[in-house]
């Protein structure tokens, strides 16, 4: 226990984790609100899918250009300006909601607006980990940074659904638009997060080149980033017709897609609350490998759930071992991995986390349209299971990599 909140020890980690707390309650607010405006406007399990195609497909585009920025400029203030436009875009969902003239096709384009932002926003904030607490803290304020991420998730949708219910779903863009200031406020005032970028000799084009050869040349990483990638697209279908889960099915309206959203979260809170307690990476490869099975053990409990709270357990374990799983990998890679590489591999992992959303959320919609949502997310499991089955040949290898660590 004493060293179980390590990182906070550290003022600008401190300052980051109040910030995002209150910014990622609102970002979750917007999420779940955003998926049932598509919803009540649409009914289309296709738009639906669409929109989160949108939303993600940035990311997987422009990470690599993410990456770059993140090692050639300061990190901090890409962060700031990329929050500052998030903040805008709200602002607009919000106005364009409450005057009723909000349409799909708008929604669709601020949703590639976030994505863009995400793409140079993500790997710059993940970057800065290592220089807000050094690196023997490193692995603690991940698994903190994923716990403040998954407090958020069981706050912000639960929050979302009510004010959906109660207020609209302008209300609740309104929201996340102003809970921006204080991440704003937190990313100014903090000190020396990081040093001065080093002048780069090579070429932007040839920086780039150099960080895509460092993957490839790296076993370890390259087996951590592909199961990654599998799972998050296998895992996507959840996140995409949860509404259709929660309404379609069960009955519940947004206040049940928020429980559903809410027990994820609590299973993550409490999934990355134990890793935050493990001092070693050398466990590491094996919670990766084990949170992988459990993920795709979530996922068919949630797929063929007869009732509604049976869909809650599915969605508790998923989180908890979506969220273990994720965070131990960011742990792992961080550690592993050269610091003039940072940026761009974080870009790359970024890709892997959210870049896949777009491909899984797009495949989970126009496979729905077809062979029903359960059936969507029992395909979801069967490609998480065999990335975790494949794994198992280069766990040997991730594992002496850690031992060195």
């Amino acid at each position: 226990m004493p060293g179980l909140f390590r990182a906070l020890n550290h003022r600008d980690f401190r300052l980051y984790v109040a910030g995002q707390l209150i910014s990622l309650t609102g970002t979750w607010m917007q999420s779940l609100a955003l998926s049932w405006l598509v919803y009540r406007l649409t009914h289309s399990t296709l738009l639906m899918g669409t929109v989160g195609f949108a939303t993600y497909i940035p990311v997987l585009v422009l990470g690599p250009l993410g990456g770059l920025v993140a090692d050639r400029y300061p990190r901090r203030r890409t962060v700031i300006w990329m929050q500052a436009v998030l903040m805008c875009q709200a602002l607009t969902l919000a106005a364009l909601t409450y005057t009723h003239t909000i349409q799909v096709w708008m929604i669709t384009l601020l949703a590639l607006l976030m994505g863009a932002c995400n793409a140079f926003e993500i790997p710059a904030r993940q970057a800065l980990y290592v220089h807000m607490v050094g690196k023997e803290d490193l692995p603690n304020a991940i698994a903190l940074n994923s716990m403040t991420f998954n407090a958020a998730r069981v706050v912000g949708p639960s929050l979302g659904g009510l004010g959906v219910a109660v207020l609209g779903e302008a209300a609740c863009f309104l929201v996340n638009s102003i809970s921006f200031l204080a991440v704003l406020a937190c990313f100014v005032m903090m000190r020396a997060a990081e040093p001065a970028p080093a002048r780069e000799a090579q070429s932007p084009l040839e920086h780039l080149r150099g960080g895509f050869d460092y993957v490839r040349g790296n076993r370890p990483l390259r087996a951590l980033l592909a199961l990654t990638a599998v799972m998050n697209f296998g895992s996507a279908p959840v996140l995409v017709l949860g509404p259709v889960f929660a309404d379609a099915i069960f009955h519940r309206g947004s206040q049940g897609l928020g429980f559903i959203l809410g027990s994820f979260g609590i299973g993550a809170v409490v999934g990355t609350l134990a890793l935050a307690g493990e001092s070693s990476t050398a466990v590491l490869p094996r919670v990766v490998n084990l949170s992988a099975l459990g993920v795709a053990t979530g996922l068919m409990i949630f797929a063929w759930a007869p009732t509604y709270p049976i869909v809650l357990v599915g969605a508790w374990i998923g989180g908890f071992s979506t969220m273990r799983q994720l965070a131990a990998t960011n742990a792992l890679i961080q550690t592993i991995i050269d610091d003039q590489f940072r940026g761009r591999v974080m870009a790359l992992y970024t890709m892997t986390v959210v870049g896949m959303l777009p491909l899984g959320n797009f495949s989970a919609g126009a496979v729905a349209e077809h062979v029903g949502v359960r059936w969507t997310v029992c395909l979801g499991a069967l490609c998480t299971l065999a990335a975790a089955v494949a794994f198992q040949r280069a766990r040997s290898e991730v594992q002496a990599v850690a031992l060195r660590q």
